[in-house]
């Protein structure tokens, strides 16, 4: 559609203590929808996530109250057990105490593991994922897919919020490629862009041997305000 001023959405499922690649995608883009209006799933990255432990890799994992087999929506799924919190921030003390910048940062994330704004996984996701972004000096706008009228099928639905939020450009995770209608999101104005999540640089983080594929807190706690320095420009 000619005439439309640039603008780069990404939408993408909100997801517990995401990797640094998720923010490198939310500063990439001019707006940021969380996708939670799909059918949450078991075992992925919407409900937990890894740290690194002096006994390797660990998962933090939310317990999660099931409705059925699992076919609510993410937006409807909610925590079971009040306490987790206080569980999973001991772990990632004991895990990151002496981390050089863990002090600095403790005081931004503690009371969300220690007084949850709610039961409902989005609304936690959310809360970790804003503080995590300004901790990291992000400022892209957060929005919900379910604020915009969309049609159900995959491609629809995304193709929908990108018209209902004036993007020019779609910009989404590689994962997508064997599903993305590219020619129906060209055909409706919005060109594709797949990002590329190869070569980040290593840092000292604890515990080796590295692992990239850790919650973001693991670099903020290793490297603090230096932290953009190990991620990417998409």
């Amino acid at each position: 559609m000619p005439g439309r001023p640039r603008k780069r959405v990404a939408i993408v499922q909100s997801s517990y203590l995401p990797w640094k690649g998720y923010f490198d995608l939310i500063r990439a883009v001019d707006e940021f929808i969380l996708l939670d209006d799909v059918q949450f799933t078991r075992r992925d990255w919407r409900s937990r996530n890894r740290i690194k432990t002096k006994d390797g890799p660990a998962w933090l994992s939310l317990p999660i109250a099931s409705k059925g087999r699992y076919l609510q929506a993410i937006r409807d799924t909610r925590i079971a057990d009040a306490d987790w919190g206080h569980a999973h921030w001991a772990r990632i003390r004991n895990s990151y105490a002496r981390a050089p910048f863990f002090d600095t940062y403790a005081p931004r994330f503690q009371p969300l593991f220690e007084q949850p704004p709610s039961n409902r996984l989005s609304i936690v996701n959310h809360a970790f994922i804003t503080a995590t972004c300004h901790a990291l000096g992000i400022s892209t706008p957060l929005s919900w897919s379910f604020d915009y009228p969309t049609r159900p099928e995959r491609n629809q639905r995304l193709i929908d919020v990108c018209l209902a939020t004036g993007a020019t450009e779609y910009l989404s995770g590689p994962s997508a490629r064997s599903y993305l209608d590219e020619a129906a999101f060209n055909a409706a104005g919005i060109a594709v862009r797949f990002v590329d999540y190869s070569g980040y640089p290593e840092y000292a983080q604890p515990h080796p041997p590295f692992d990239h594929a850790v919650t973001a807190l693991d670099l903020l706690f290793s490297e603090g305000p230096d932290a953009l320095r190990y991620m990417k420009a998409l």
